[in-house]
């Protein structure tokens, strides 16, 4: 994995090219101020104020060059608005001319990550680093974590399932455990079946290789206050007997994107050493078709002891986090999240840039939403809205896992979650996408951490270290 924090330096005054930053109102200004070579070179290469257009800047020497480079405001830089120059400039080493950088080595330093685990190695790739000098040396560490954290997300997410079963997700988390020296714990095979029935019924038909399992890891001083972080882990999802079309399957590799996030988000909170009790929690299962596989109808007893009609295989998601939730309940968490790929109806409503956010508690929903809004990773909060919980009603059972008719898909999910909540504990849901189907400057087409910073930046300020 990418060294993040070898990317941006503290600034010793070593050489370096410059770049300038300008937004659409500063830039005639400043266009002003430069010299005629300079004017001539952005009038050849047509430069517009818009976007994150770049250019290069001739200096007095053949190798005195620098760089101008537009952002939407250059007195609030974001996390993104350097993002496009490490792949439009040659290895070297920067400097911003003006201001001080802020948030922006985030993307600085994740535009220069790759997830090449299955492209041959192109001889004539440009292997060498961009590094940016900064002036603010105190933030890179933290910068650094959460550009290592999304990599980590993106790289789990791009992996195909074949290579992402249950098994590797326990891999992940016995990495992260030998690491930190944390307890790490596995549930599986007949105890699985006894203690965690609704993981267990939706993974069985994957059968022995891609068996299921529920994955905790421990961490912390028990005196701290407990916080669980709950993922979930289907590593593929064929929607089981009620089977998804082709189109739908395509993708179904990253449906253990909410995993993917709850194992960055933990091993962000360890190496940061928050003073937390930690509770990390990933239901891993492969939602596959066999002999043995559960059938729309099935009434599955949970953890929790509420019996659960199966109205579709396709929503099984909610099924394992229902007795993750549980257990994670046990043990009197005073703060819960989860993250998870739950539902098409939250990219309905929102689209696949915005998590849907439920949240029980307008504390903690507001201080999730001013996090994402501080590091560049917005959420939306969405209604539990109680009234719609009588679309999940069961004739013959205590809930339906799946509604009849396709209204409020994302917040009925939510509520589903919910009853397997334990009382006076604070908690939230991210309904999150975890792919990027468009490539942006520093977010390249595929896996993507969406609701990670937010819930970091959330967690930092709650349980400020000493």
């Amino acid at each position: 994995m990418t060294e993040f924090n070898e990317l941006v330096r503290p600034d010793k005054g070593e050489d370096a090219h410059l770049i300038h930053i300008v937004d659409e109102k500063t830039y005639d200004g400043w266009l002003k101020d430069q010299p005629p070579r300079v004017r001539a070179a952005l009038a050849a290469q047509q430069l517009q104020p818009k976007g994150y257009a770049n250019a290069i800047l001739p200096g007095e020497k053949h190798d005195d060059w620098a760089v101008v480079t537009v952002v939407a405001n250059v007195d609030s830089l974001s996390s993104w608005c350097l993002a496009k120059l490490p792949t439009a400039l040659p290895a070297g080493t920067y400097r911003l001319a003006n201001g001080t950088p802020g948030p922006a080595p985030f993307g600085w330093m994740i535009a220069q990550h790759r997830f090449d685990r299955y492209k041959k190695p192109d001889d004539k790739a440009d292997l060498g680093a961009r590094v940016l000098l900064t002036s603010e040396p105190g933030k890179v560490a933290g910068i650094a974590r959460e550009a290592k954290a999304t990599a980590l997300v993106r790289d789990l997410v791009n992996t195909p399932a074949a290579d992402m079963g249950p098994a590797d997700l326990e891999a992940v988390a016995r990495r992260i455990a030998k690491a930190h020296d944390a307890d790490l714990t596995v549930t599986a095979d007949s105890d699985l079946a006894k203690h965690y029935p609704m993981i267990h019924a939706v993974g069985r038909a994957a059968g022995k290789r891609h068996a299921p399992r529920l994955i905790e890891i421990e961490w912390g001083n028990p005196k701290h206050p407990r916080v669980a972080i709950v993922g979930k882990g289907v590593t593929f999802d064929s929607g089981g007997l009620d089977i998804k079309g082709a189109s739908g399957m395509r993708l179904m590799k990253k449906d253990m994107g909410g995993a993917a996030h709850a194992l960055a988000l933990a091993e962000m909170i360890i190496e940061a050493r928050l003073p937390v009790r930690l509770h990390m929690l990933v239901a891993a299962v492969e939602n596959a078709i066999s002999e043995d596989a559960f059938r729309p109808g099935d009434i599955l007893t949970s953890r929790k002891g509420l019996t659960v009609e199966i109205g579709n295989t396709d929503a099984e998601g909610r099924l394992v986090l229902g007795d993750a939730l549980t257990r994670a309940s046990e043990d009197s968490p005073e703060l819960m999240i989860d993250f998870a790929t739950l539902t098409g109806a939250a990219r309905v409503a929102l689209g696949p840039d915005l998590p849907n956010l439920f949240c029980d508690d307008d504390t903690l929903a507001n201080d999730l939403l001013a996090g994402g809004t501080d590091h560049d990773d917005p959420c939306w909060r969405m209604p539990l809205w109680d009234g719609y919980a009588e679309m999940l009603s069961s004739d013959i059972a205590d809930i339906s896992n799946a509604t009849e008719g396709g209204f409020a898909g994302s917040v009925t999910a939510a509520l589903f979650l919910k009853k397997f909540v334990g009382e006076d504990i604070a908690w939230a849901h991210f309904d999150t996408f975890a792919w990027q189907p468009v490539a942006k400057p520093g977010r390249p087409k595929g896996g993507a951490a969406l609701g990670l910073r937010a819930a970091w930046a959330m967690l930092n300020a709650r349980y400020p270290r000493d």
